[in-house]
């Protein structure tokens, strides 16, 4: 792992507890639409079977990272089946009641899982049974596995039944058992998984959570049917926001690596890089916006634009809103980010349709004026013209995940069945 860097205060430390208990299940969504974004582009580039080897790619080298962090931020370090389902609460891949995971603990090494709804076979149903098949059994065996392994490496997740042969029962899209035996083969890492460990977003060091403060500081204890936000701390929601920024920070370096492997040249990799990054920008900053209540001014848009996960956290990325004479600007300094050539290596004075696509969110009149150098560089929000959706969100707008609605829900502690 690499040296571990930090930066004390997090962009999300000013929002109420009850706005982070909002924003952290966002979050978790946005981190989904990351995929959404940028699949339909290796669609393009690649064929089906080669976007399927992305993903696999992609989830499967970043998943054991951040999956062990999480553990690790919220106290749930473990070997066994219940520490591995508040992994997946935790977890990009599986957003709260967009991917709804249901699970049943029949004691610590086995247990069972399903969703009730699948907001991804939603989105891949009308592209036809081929590209289900790639999600529901090309993709899923191994990232499912591979998320299982950042606790147990003897642990395996197989199928009852899933699409597109078998009909969900029950109501059920899809059914798991996950079971830990010492007679299972361990499983072994992907090749790519070595270099996302090494990076620099790996390693990086977040302020930790106060224990004194109102409100839970961790995940010890039981598993909940849900993931119990509203009753974690401040600080422990500041901590799980900025742990989520580093997910998907990890989850697109992990997609650089698995794009670049497969690349003609530079000049198609940015290309698609720059496609996936337009496109979650843009439908995160609507998702933000409207789930903190922010208004339409230029103000509004710079908020957004400093709350985006893709220039966070903080620690990672050194981005602030700071007051001129001519007006407020956003401001982006030389930072750790910048290292890993991830999202942060493609914005600056030389290309802002990213940052165009999120403030237009905001008001479709705004752009952004960028000056500075690849390192460092200010932000303006201008009012020009008003501005169509960029293609590149009107593609991610494509999946169902962009207008989820998310319900209240009470969280209950599960039971042990045993056998």
């Amino acid at each position: 792992m690499s040296d571990q860097v930090s930066v004390s205060r997090s962009q999300y430390a000013d929002l109420s507890r009850d706005e982070l208990a909002t924003l952290v299940r966002e979050l978790l969504l946005i981190g989904q639409l990351i995929d959404r974004s940028g699949m339909a582009w290796c669609i393009s580039a690649f064929g089906r079977e080669e976007m399927a080897q992305v993903a696999i790619e992609e989830w499967a080298c970043a998943s054991p990272v951040y999956t062990q962090r999480m553990q690790r931020a919220l106290g749930f370090v473990g070997d066994d089946v219940p520490t591995i389902f508040k992994g997946l609460q935790l977890d990009i891949g599986a957003p709260h009641q967009f991917l709804d995971f249901r699970f049943k603990i029949i004691d610590r090494w086995s247990g069972e899982f399903w969703l009730d709804h699948c907001g991804a076979l939603a989105d891949v149903a009308p592209m036809g049974e081929d590209y289900v098949r790639a999600m529901c059994h090309d993709i899923e065996d191994p990232t499912f596995d591979a998320t299982a392994v950042a606790t147990n490496r003897r642990a395996q997740i197989r199928p009852i039944h899933r699409p597109p042969f078998d009909a969900p029962r029950d109501g059920r899209a899809c059914h798991w058992t996950i079971v830990i035996d010492d007679s299972h083969p361990e499983a072994q890492d992907l090749p790519g998984l070595a270099a996302i460990r090494a990076s620099v977003a790996a390693g990086l060091e977040l302020a930790p959570i106060d224990p004194a403060d109102d409100g839970r500081p961790d995940y010890a204890g039981p598993v909940m049917s849900d993931f119990p936000a509203e009753a974690f701390s401040h600080s422990a929601l500041v901590h799980v926001a900025d742990e989520l920024c580093v997910q998907m920070q990890l989850l697109n370096l992990s997609f650089v690596q698995a794009v670049r492997a497969r690349a003609t040249d530079d000049e198609q990799l940015t290309t698609i890089l720059r496609k996936q990054l337009t496109g979650v920008a843009g439908v995160a900053a609507t998702r933000i916006r409207a789930c903190l209540g922010l208004g339409s001014d230029a103000a509004a848009a710079l908020e957004v634009l400093r709350l985006l996960p893709m220039l966070g956290p903080t620690a990672y990325v050194d981005v602030a809103v700071e007051g001129t004479p001519e007006g407020d600007t956003l401001v982006v300094r030389r930072s750790p980010a910048h290292d890993d050539g991830g999202w942060l290596g493609l914005l600056g004075p030389h290309w802002s349709a990213a940052l165009d696509a999120a403030v237009h969110a905001v008001d479709p009149r705004f752009s952004v004026e960028v000056t500075g150098d690849a390192d460092a560089w200010t932000l303006r929000v201008v009012v020009g013209e008003a501005r169509k959706v960029a293609d590149e969100v009107a593609v991610t707008q494509f999946s169902t995940g962009v207008t989820w609605q998310f319900e209240p829900r009470h969280a209950l502690p599960l039971t042990v069945i045993g056998r």
